[in-house]
């Protein structure tokens, strides 16, 4: 009985010290217990304890991206999204590639179209030309093994004394431009005279030279356009119209008016008084023009075939939404095909919204402004005859320019309506833009022999329908028997490219989480070379992102793993410790 009342007080001691010992080390226990269940949860559900580490994994291996648009900036973008991710920290990465295409061809803007529907007589419809500064066009065309042959080698001498440029006011060529003599500057400086020239090649130069820092650290990649664009100096030249920045750098008169505004006419159907200073300079930086022999469009149609990506042409896309897990929904339909919807993680809308046609169902950080584009006619015509001297006010019988730009005439310039005008409204007399004498075509007989008749191929840009009268006017004939006139004709309706007002802000990259726009470039500057940039800034920054989402996982990991560590090695300490403590007890009972 003595022994079992011993027991019992000894038990009962222990009980009463186990429960002091408990009130007293309550929060001890819980931490131990807070780190015994951490050390048996999963690394991402750790990590939710920490806003700032958390990382959404997607629900399939790797990255589906959809690009909408396969002309210079959807190309572009997988071009460089395949590049810049073999170079990164996510080099392993599996990335699937869709690019959708409304049409039937790659390259958007740049396409050709075949005089009489001969593949052997391939004429530019779009984009004609690209330029020695234009880094990623030329870099993809060696780099795709293309040939490239600079624009006066493809220019046709078809006849040996003819002049290569002149400038026509609506009634007289005001000047022209016979290249590779040797009295051209000559001829030059002495209607504009020296400084005009000199200031503008200098400007030019300082221009473009700003612009190509976009292409590199610590401008490239760039976040947000306009704080790129401020911080390489070129809102003076966005935030004023042409005229007006030729003004601030000393360049007036005649130089201005008729030569660089025959240039902003035939390249962006805009006047200066219109147009902002920048483009207006892009337009005199020619140096080096080249042209990829078959097309242009050859280099985005390259880049495509080797970025490895699923192409969809004729397929259309209707709208995007997001799903539950945040992921966009892509639905599209092909031409004569059933409605589909595929689910991405990133998607790229390589091209204006505003003609897209897409119903965003999702909420944006940012929609696009809506901005006028210019409608172009383009027309593209064959005769067997040449253009008539006396349209041009020349005396019959002399050789016409093979390039033929307009500006307005003295009486125009002093019309605001016609110098700030759009489209018809800023044409003036001449009522085209440019027309050039693209090549001599010697067309075989209708049995296929040689011998044929010698005919002239044209292209003509213009605001409104270039009629066959007006054709006809430019041959010097009527146009009674237009089989006998005209043998071939294409017209072509373009919005090819916006009306370059003055701004100095411009449309973000991302328009919401996983969506990116390359549109937003057009009205900083619009050509081939900077669409193929804004679509190579985009992937960057795409990659960029994965690599901090890698980075975020392996620090969750990390942080996860050496919670862990933490609380094995505190129940260790806290078992060691409270198994001191409960023989310290017995001891002293």
């Amino acid at each position: 009985m003595a022994f079992s009342r011993r027991i019992t007080t000894v038990v009962l001691v222990l009980l009463f010290a186990l429960t002091l010992l408990s009130s007293a080390e309550a929060s001890l226990f819980d931490t131990i217990r807070q780190k015994l269940s951490a050390f048996t949860t999963p690394a991402v559900e750790v990590a939710t304890a920490a806003p700032e580490s958390v990382v959404q994994k997607p629900k399939h291996e790797g990255k589906r991206v959809a690009i909408i648009g396969a002309g210079s900036a959807g190309s572009s973008s997988a071009y460089y999204l395949r590049r810049f991710l073999a170079n990164s920290t996510v080099d392993k990465l599996p990335l699937d590639i869709t690019v959708y295409e409304k049409h039937s061809y790659v390259g958007g803007r740049s396409t050709t179209v075949n005089a009489y529907d001969d593949p052997t007589v391939p004429i530019e419809l779009g984009a004609s030309i690209f330029v020695a500064v234009n880094y990623n066009l030329v870099n993809a065309a060696n780099e795709l093994g293309l040939t490239v042959s600079s624009a006066s080698a493809k220019r046709p001498r078809i006849e040996e004394e003819s002049d290569i440029l002149g400038v026509f006011d609506g009634k007289e060529l005001l000047f022209t431009y016979p290249e590779g003599k040797w009295w051209s500057l000559a001829k030059l400086i002495y209607r504009y005279g020296p400084m005009a020239p000199y200031r503008t090649k200098k400007l030019t130069e300082e221009t473009v030279g700003k612009f190509l820092q976009m292409y590199k650290p610590p401008h490239f990649p760039f976040t947000s356009l306009s704080e790129a664009v401020e911080a390489i100096g070129l809102l003076p030249a966005t935030g004023t119209t042409g005229q007006q920045f030729l003004e601030q750098n000393g360049i007036v008169g005649d130089f201005a008016q008729e030569l660089i505004q025959a240039s902003t006419r035939v390249n962006y159907g805009q006047n200066l008084g219109l147009i902002h200073g920048l483009e207006t300079m892009v337009c005199m930086a020619a140096e080096g023009a080249m042209s990829v022999d078959g097309g242009n469009w050859r280099i985005f149609r390259g880049m495509v075939d080797a970025s490895n990506v699923e192409l969809r042409l004729q397929t259309s896309v209707t709208s995007l939404s997001k799903d539950e897990d945040g992921q966009w929904v892509v639905s599209s339909k092909a031409d004569g095909g059933a409605a589909t919807s595929e689910v991405y993680d990133s998607v790229i809308i390589a091209g204006p919204l505003q003609f897209s046609n897409i119903a965003i169902n999702a909420e944006l950080d940012k929609t696009p402004d809506v901005i006028p584009f210019v409608t172009l006619h383009v027309t593209l015509f064959s005769s067997p005859l040449r253009l008539d001297p006396v349209f041009f006010g020349l005396k019959a019988g002399q050789p016409v320019p093979q390039a033929i730009l307009t500006t307005l005439n003295e009486t125009e310039r002093s019309d605001p309506a016609i110098v700030r005008g759009e489209g018809k409204h800023a044409v003036g007399n001449s009522g085209f833009f440019s027309v050039s004498t693209l090549r001599s075509v010697v067309r075989p007989l209708p049995d296929g022999s040689e011998g044929g008749k010698i005919e002239y191929v044209y292209k003509v840009f213009s605001p409104e329908r270039f009629s066959d009268e007006k054709i006809g006017e430019l041959l010097g004939v009527k146009v009674v028997d237009k089989s006998a006139t005209i043998t071939w004709m294409h017209r072509h309706v373009w919005k090819s490219y916006p009306y370059e007002y003055p701004r100095v802000t411009f449309e973000e990259s991302k328009l919401a989480e996983g969506l990116w726009y390359t549109g937003g470039i057009e009205a900083f500057i619009s050509t081939m070379e900077t669409s193929s940039l804004m679509g190579m800034n985009v992937a960057q920054l795409m990659v960029n992102e994965w690599a901090e989402e890698k980075q975020k996982e392996e620090e969750a990991k990390h942080i996860a793993e050496e919670q862990k560590k933490l609380a094995k090695q505190l129940m260790v300490a806290q078992t060691e410790s409270d198994q001191e403590k409960i023989t310290a007890i017995g001891d002293e009972l």
